[in-house]
Formats: C-alpha cells, sequence, structure tokens
C-alpha cells in the first residue's frame, strides 16, 4: 500500500480503484454484461461454446486470434475479442 493510499484510508477518503487489467476476466465479464452483449450468461459458457480454454489474460492471448474473433463475432455483438474486452473495461472503470 502506497503512502497515499494509507493517508486517504486513514482520512476514510479511500477511493483507490482496481485496475481494469488485473481484474479477473468473471469481473470485468458479468452475467448483466454478457447478457446485454453475447448469446450466454457468463463468461465461462461462452468459452465452453467455443471449445476454449482460458480464464486469464496470458491465457487468451495463446488463443489463436483469428478464431478467437471469429467466435466473438458470432457469439457476441462484437466484431472482435478487443472490441469486446475494450467495451468490458469501458464499463467496468464507469462504476
Amino acid at each position: 500500500m502506497s503512502f497515499d493510499d494509507l493517508l486517504l484510508e486513514l482520512k476514510g477518503q479511500k477511493t483507490v480503484q482496481e485496475d481494469p487489467k488485473l481484474v479477473p476476466f468473471e469481473k470485468l465479464f458479468h452475467e448483466s454484461f454478457m447478457t446485454k452483449y453475447t448469446n450466454v450468461d457468463s463468461f465461462a459458457a461462452f468459452m465452453e461454446k467455443g471449445n476454449f480454454q482460458g480464464n486469464t489474460r496470458e491465457e487468451i492471448k495463446n488463443i489463436q486470434d483469428e478464431l478467437f474473433d471469429r467466435h466473438v463475432a458470432r457469439e457476441t455483438k462484437f466484431s472482435s475479442w478487443q472490441a469486446m474486452l475494450d467495451t468490458a473495461t469501458k464499463e467496468y472503470e464507469a462504476k
């Protein structure tokens, strides 16, 4: 914890938010996001439907981009994985 964070916490003003790059996909792609933008209600179901495995950004990076983008385009309102990730990140940051 940084000194600034500690000072804010002691003053009762802590407003530090999680870094969206470190947020688990279950939080980033929560049920309401998935229901709104996809044909499934969870990120796990989305991955399973495409026969993909991966729950972290590193695991997702190992999936061939073209295959994953096709799955995203077929099962969501997005044209690519990056568009889906960007939207989820923006919505998470807006909370």
